[in-house]
């Protein structure tokens, strides 16, 4: 009986795996994830900031070689201006869709993890209810084989079980 209650206690060396398991799936995601979307992103950035930048300068442009023809001038300005609006709008656009789509990305892997996790402590609970059994059945059978018959024993056992898949 002490024996099967040392084996349900917590294990400090399979917790200590698990989340050495769990940091190093935050670092391959980090590095192979995280990284290349931030500097895709970036570059974005970048791309959007020189049409703006270029935008600017032909602004600039239009006004110096129609400097002394005012109603021109105006008309230019307005194009321009204009001409960066919609450059800012549609840097927006990209940018809002774009940030919606990292975000989408890191929500799929954060829920890939957690699924990875629930596996590996499935399966880590089912070996041990099965060495666990193993050893009850053991410990039973060289207890009690002089004092029982092999039906007693059966359901000593099936009682044993039943109570390990309640915990």
């Amino acid at each position: 009986m002490i024996l099967a209650a040392n084996l349900l206690a917590p294990n400090l060396g399979l917790f200590v795996w698990m989340l050495v398991t769990f940091l190093l799936l935050m670092a391959v995601l980090k590095r192979f994830a995280w990284g290349p979307i931030t500097e895709a992103l970036d570059s974005r950035e970048k791309n959007i900031q020189d049409s703006m930048d270029q935008a600017r300068l032909a602004l600039e442009e239009a006004k110096a070689i129609q400097a002394d023809n005012t109603t021109a001038r105006r008309e230019s300005e307005a194009s321009a201006q204009a001409l960066l609006r919609a450059a800012r709008e549609d840097a927006e656009k990209i940018r809002g869709a774009e940030v919606t789509k990292t975000r989408e990305q890191i929500q799929s892997l954060q829920e890939q993890a957690r699924q990875e996790i629930e596996r590996e402590k499935v399966s880590a609970l089912e070996a041990l209810r099965h060495e666990v059994a193993d050893l009850a059945i053991d410990a039973a059978e060289k207890i009690l084989h002089e004092n029982l018959d092999a039906d007693k024993q059966r359901k000593i056992v099936h009682d044993f079980l039943g109570t390990l898949s309640q915990n």
